[in-house]
């Protein structure tokens, strides 16, 4: 992946399962030192005990005083940090704007976007003073694209874009990096959640929604939580050193969002 990674302190939001445990799976194989959260403590034990290398704790991003928790046991468990992954996101309501429930779009903004604030926030002070380092935050072809039928989620994901180019001019000086992967439509249980409540919203069934977002991509294709990790650790390996400030899609090249 570019090497430069053994030994590098990593931490992993939500990454107990789907493309957060892929990340944290293949950080440890380059050879870093991972520490993931998650709100789920069973999934953490579970992917601790099939990768004995790595530490967890239990930790909601969207929530200020967990946060703070999170960064003091990183610290106890890594000693500082190197790389700091925002991964962790929810999909929001399913609905047209008129219908949204203010409360379900808030949650869905203070997951997604105040998460990988208050993440970065507590991050960087450690990357300085590992002298260098890399943030990677997950936005989506969402932030690409509009959405209907996804206001919060798509507004999170633009924002998160935004995030990572400010943070990118403000950090640079200071020899971090920071980009924002743009996943298209990851195979998983989070998607087929997502087409579920498409279906129920549109009345369109599951399989003709699974196919439309297949045939909206110029490679007809799904992508894996394996594609957007190995993305991440080409962009945080030496390979990666020059790269800072980008939107990245891994997403078979969406030529609309549905």
């Amino acid at each position: 992946m570019g090497g430069g990674l053994d030994n590098k302190r990593v931490l992993v939001t939500a990454g107990a399962s789907g493309i957060g445990a892929a990340a944290a799976a293949m950080f440890l194989e380059a050879g870093s030192r991972v520490h993931i959260c998650d709100v789920n403590e069973a999934a953490i034990s579970e992917f601790i005990s099939n990768h004995p290398g790595a530490s967890g704790s239990v930790a909601d991003v969207s929530d200020e005083g967990a946060v703070g928790s999170l960064f003091e046991t990183v610290k106890g468990e890594l000693g500082g940090l190197d790389i700091l992954i925002n991964n962790a996101g929810i999909a929001g309501p399913t609905d047209y704007v008129e219908n949204v429930d203010y409360a379900e779009w808030q949650k869905c903004m203070d997951v997604n976007l105040g998460g990988a604030f208050l993440c970065a926030r507590l991050a960087i002070p450690m990357l300085r003073e590992s002298k260098g380092g890399a943030i990677i935050n997950l936005s989506s072809t969402a932030g690409l694209f509009g959405y209907p039928g996804r206001s919060p989620y798509a507004a999170a994901k633009w924002a998160i874009i935004g995030f990572t180019k400010t943070l990118a001019m403000e950090l640079g000086g200071d020899g971090i990096r920071c980009n924002a992967i743009c996943p298209g439509a990851v195979e998983g249980e989070r998607m087929d959640r997502v087409i579920a409540a498409e279906s129920r919203n549109t009345g369109v069934s599951e399989d003709k929604l699974r196919a439309t977002y297949v045939s909206c991509t110029s490679l007809k294709t799904f992508v894996s939580a394996d594609d957007i990790a190995a993305t991440m650790l080409f962009l945080c390996s030496d390979a990666g050193a020059k790269i800072s400030g980008q939107a990245v899609p891994v997403d078979g090249h969406s030529e609309s969002i549905s």
